[in-house]
């Protein structure tokens, strides 16, 4: 069984590694509902208690299959969504962090995960348009009504965390950080230990490339995420499989996967650290449980700093228009 983490200072107490659950729905290839929710099922039999989703993943219709999978073993779980985009005929259109939106968003939400109560609510992006004191209010009057248990945010800059969190307490910040990603190591981790606010990292296997799986951008169809993602398009690609040579090579001689080195190189960066990548088949959900019990020692873990440090890492993590909805 995973061992639990405590996310911050605010008794939110989860599974060391979480289940991104947005792969089930959109984006990566085509969707197997009833292996999603076989991989839901399997995932809390082995521990996993952090559940993440959005309304607008689907939109809407991850949130009514994480829903339907934990229907009687809702009590076992820890349910992550969010609200922020303005969504537009099954599109995202920009933001929208009205603190009106916000709880029509919750109440919404509520409904399709079929609950009383949303464990931890995320502001997904940051909305310029509207202050983020307003946002947080609102979301405090959830809390106070019981819909809601702790605040998140996500992609958010420090100026942002810091008012944020001086109007309510945020419990989490969910942002992507992995070996391939460490835009949150010179001050915007500091800062959440400073804080008391835990990180939740998303896309910690680098959409697959850490994993070994992805393939050059073109080489995915065009209804898939991938195919936009400029690190793995041309020259980038080629950089970047270069710089994973020493993961590959540790993944060899510790009998493991690369995406559980990867894993497990996020779980030693700290205790107050809950990774959730995402899957949809049970066999890689496995695989990735099982990187909570594998040891590196200082000197692996330096080795793999220095050889995917942001120097040998090249492209952008997003396309300029998605790099826009960045708070930094």
């Amino acid at each position: 069984m995973l061992p639990k983490r405590k996310l911050g200072t605010q008794e939110l107490e989860v599974s060391a590694l979480g289940l991104g659950c947005l792969g089930m729905s959109q984006s990566y290839g085509v969707p197997d509902d009833q292996e999603s929710v076989a991989t839901i099922h399997r995932a809390l039999d082995l521990g996993v208690t952090l559940f993440d989703t959005a309304e607008s993943y689907g939109p809407f219709k991850n949130e009514v299959l994480l829903g339907r999978a934990l229907a009687g073993r809702r009590d076992q779980a820890v349910i992550a969504t969010k609200f922020g985009w303005r969504l537009e005929d099954g599109r995202v259109n920009g933001t929208d962090s009205r603190p009106a939106h916000v709880k029509e968003v919750a109440e919404a939400c509520l409904r399709r995960l079929g609950t009383d109560r949303i464990d931890i609510f995320y502001q997904h992006r940051v909305d310029p348009a509207v202050p983020i004191e307003d946002t947080v209010g609102a979301m405090a009057d959830l809390v106070r009504e019981g819909k809601i248990r702790f605040l998140g945010l996500s992609e958010a800059g420090e100026a942002t965390i810091r008012r944020a969190h001086a109007t309510h307490p945020i419990a989490v910040l969910q942002s992507e950080y992995s070996l391939w990603e460490r835009n949150l190591e010179p001050r915007i981790l500091p800062l959440l230990r400073e804080l008391g606010i835990g990180l939740v990292p998303f896309c910690p296997l680098g959409r697959g490339f850490l994993a070994g799986s992805a393939k050059r951008s073109e080489d995915y169809p065009s209804t898939d995420w991938r195919f936009t993602d400029p690190r793995l398009r041309g020259e980038n690609f080629d950089r970047n499989v270069q710089a994973a040579v020493v993961l590959h090579q540790l993944a060899a001689q510790k009998s493991a996967t690369p995406a559980q080195i990867a894993l497990a190189w996020l779980l030693h960066k700290g205790s107050d650290i809950v990774p959730i990548p995402g899957t949809k088949r049970r066999c890689y959900l496995e695989e990735n449980v099982a990187a909570a019990a594998i040891s590196l020692t200082a000197g692996q873990m330096a080795a793999l700093d220095v050889a995917m440090g942001p120097e040998a890492i090249a492209g952008p993590r997003y396309n300029e228009r998605l790099m826009k909805f960045i708070d930094r």
